[in-house]
């Protein structure tokens, strides 16, 4: 949890393009701030921006945590949805009621948990609703379009023991009623990685890797990977 903190600091002054001063980090110490019970890896961090207090992490197989006190104290609010296995989630920070929760751990590692599509709550995590993209299998990115939130993108990484057509990056423009395939290279290649554009929201950039695992190997790149904007 300690490195991930620190990952997540590195990651969101990338994305943002701001120039990060290494001095301001010369007096941090990385302390663990829970959850205590993780339930396996956290693949998964949001905040609201406009209450930072206010956390949300997701574990490769315990559900979604949530956080009110800045990491004090947890709870968890996934635990009545029939998959535990998390890759991502994003807040709409224009509406932080609004949770989306892509299932399926998208580190294909030997050990990870499937996923059975993407989920939405409009009341901070109170309930959820599955929106699709249930064969997609692992979801491991969720782009939130910040002007206009009924647009969003999912970036799925797809089962790395099979070949499937459930892959790629998928897009809906009704909150989450319909999709559509936005980016496909083939059955093998899925989508490692999803950024947007901070002052663009229609530029997005991603990572598509070609990669199977089996029981005694993994086979890592191919024709299919490469990066596409």
């Amino acid at each position: 949890m300690k490195k991930i903190t620190l990952l997540a600091f590195f990651i969101s002054a990338i994305i943002s393009a701001q120039q990060l001063d290494l001095k301001k980090l010369k007096s941090m110490k990385p302390r663990n701030i829970g959850p205590a019970g993780m339930s396996g890896r956290i693949t998964a961090i949001d905040a609201v921006n406009s209450n930072p207090d206010i956390i949300y992490v997701g574990a490769a197989s315990g559900g979604v945590w949530k956080s009110e006190s800045g990491g004090i104290d947890w709870k968890p609010i996934f635990d009545k949805q029939p998959i535990q296995g998390i890759g991502a989630l994003a807040i709409q920070q224009s509406n932080p009621d609004v949770i989306w929760v892509g299932t399926g751990e998208g580190n294909p590692r030997n050990s990870l948990n499937g996923g059975y599509g993407i989920y939405k709550s409009l009341d901070a995590g109170a309930t959820w609703q599955l929106m699709g993209l249930e064969k997609t299998r692992n979801i491991h990115r969720i782009i939130i379009d910040k002007d206009n939130p009924n647009t969003v993108y999912v970036a799925a990484i797809g089962s790395p023991w099979g070949e499937h057509p459930e892959r790629g990056v998928f897009k809906t423009t009704d909150g989450g009623k319909t999709w559509t395939k936005s980016l496909f290279v083939n059955n093998k290649t899925g989508a490692a990685d999803l950024v947007v554009d901070t002052t663009n929201p229609n530029k997005l950039i991603a990572a598509m890797w070609e990669h199977r695992r089996k029981p005694w190997t993994f086979n890592s790149g191919g024709e299919g990977s490469g990066l596409y904007i």
